[in-house]
């Protein structure tokens, strides 16, 4: 059986079908909505039925370029641990943590700190049953037994350091456009076609006071800020450090960031649902002010390529290369790629921030303080240079 074809001759996924009927049924859908589904439908989501990573998939995150960045990530726990006190006992948790691949590098390098290792509690934040199971063979020798959740709140109380590479940029956010004076919430429903489309709600949102332009497009990051008052007001109760690392703009603006990739490739956010990931710019400066209202410390942001040459990602790089020669030329592709801010690099487009219980000291990379030089293992990752 194949699904119906849409006016321009494409397949409409299981998942449009169930969209269409229930627009047709109920009216339109909000776009924080629409992304919700799209990523974590229990049947039909992104997440929900694949693994998006490296070259056979639709992208490829810092951890999986380069065990350079986890074990720097590593380290840098290490260090915030410290300078809690070094409790016995931290949670140490990772957001959306992909295939485990960065968790897995830290944990190898956490060894470096033997005291650190010991009192890991170890608890990975994942929805998708697909990448749990990646998740669990990746870290099936680490020494750890992952604890699984579906949402940090999940976690048990205690000291935390938590960990989220590209985790903010896959939650919703909902979007306005301003026209006749007032903001109207964007939404998604049927043309004329039955294919899926834009609209705008026909009530303004007395709620939004902003001053702006007719025509004017604006993101609200709401369920980024509530992930980030759960953290922060944890961080203040127990203790503990969490470090945001994403692509995103430092100030709070207008446009549009939406967007879907697949096949390392940019596709309409609307074409296919479920099949494409659908993401979103940070809005690091929204986050920052929620973390500073929840009573916590905030540090940075730093373009993620000042932020890694702070912790030592050019010496690690050395070391790797004589250790390695015949990898030489790799590994300083992946530092050029995670460290540049020309071309392909993420060192300007990604951002670092630190928020912390507000009696830590400035954290690692974001000011002059380095990891102690040796602090990384000696030995490269088996998977790759």
């Amino acid at each position: 059986m194949t699904t119906p074809a849409n006016e321009n001759g494409d397949h409409d996924t299981p998942l449009a079908l169930e969209l269409k009927a229930a627009i047709a049924a109920g009216g339109p859908v909000t776009v924080e909505h629409y992304m919700a589904l799209c990523l974590g439908h229990p049947r039909h989501g992104y997440y929900m039925t694949r693994d998006p990573l490296g070259l056979a998939g639709d992208f490829i995150t810092a951890p999986e370029i380069s065990q350079m960045f986890g074990e720097l990530i590593g380290l840098w726990a290490a260090e915030v641990w410290r300078t809690m006190g070094e409790p016995a006992q931290v949670r140490l948790v990772e957001l959306g943590p992909g295939r485990g691949t960065l968790a897995r590098d830290l944990l190898r390098a956490a060894r470096a700190v033997p005291a650190f290792h010991d009192a890991i509690d170890l608890h990975l934040v994942e929805t998708s049953p697909v990448l749990r199971k990646l998740q669990a063979a990746t870290l099936a020798d680490c020494g750890f037994t992952p604890q699984w959740h579906d949402a940090f709140g999940e976690v048990p109380e205690g000291p935390v350091i938590v960990i989220a590479n590209e985790f903010f940029d896959c939650l919703p956010v909902r979007q306005y456009v301003r026209a006749s004076g007032g903001w109207h919430e964007r939404l998604i429903g049927l043309d004329a076609h039955e294919n899926l489309t834009f609209g705008l709600s026909p009530q303004p949102e007395g709620a939004i006071t902003r001053n702006a332009p007719d025509g004017v497009l604006m993101e609200f990051p709401a369920s980024h800020l509530i992930v980030m008052r759960q953290i922060t007001e944890r961080l203040v109760r127990h203790g503990g450090a969490l470090l945001a690392i994403d692509y995103g703009h430092l100030r709070t603006g207008y446009g549009e960031t939406l967007q879907a990739m697949r096949n390392h490739a940019y596709v309409g956010v609307l074409d296919a649902p479920g099949e494409s990931d659908i993401t979103v710019h940070v809005d690091f400066a929204a986050l920052s002010q929620a973390a500073l209202m929840a009573g916590a410390a905030v540090h940075g942001p730093a373009f993620q390529g000042e932020f890694l040459l702070r912790l030592g990602i050019r010496e690690r790089a050395q070391a790797l290369q004589q250790h390695s020669p015949a990898h030489a030329s790799a590994i300083e592709a992946a530092l050029l790629r995670l460290t540049d801010a020309q071309g392909r690099g993420m060192g300007r487009l990604f951002k670092a921030m630190a928020v912390s219980h507000p009696s830590l000291p400035p954290l690692p990379g974001f000011d002059t303080h380095r990891l102690p030089q040796g602090g990384t293992p000696d030995h490269q990752r088996d998977d790759q240079p």
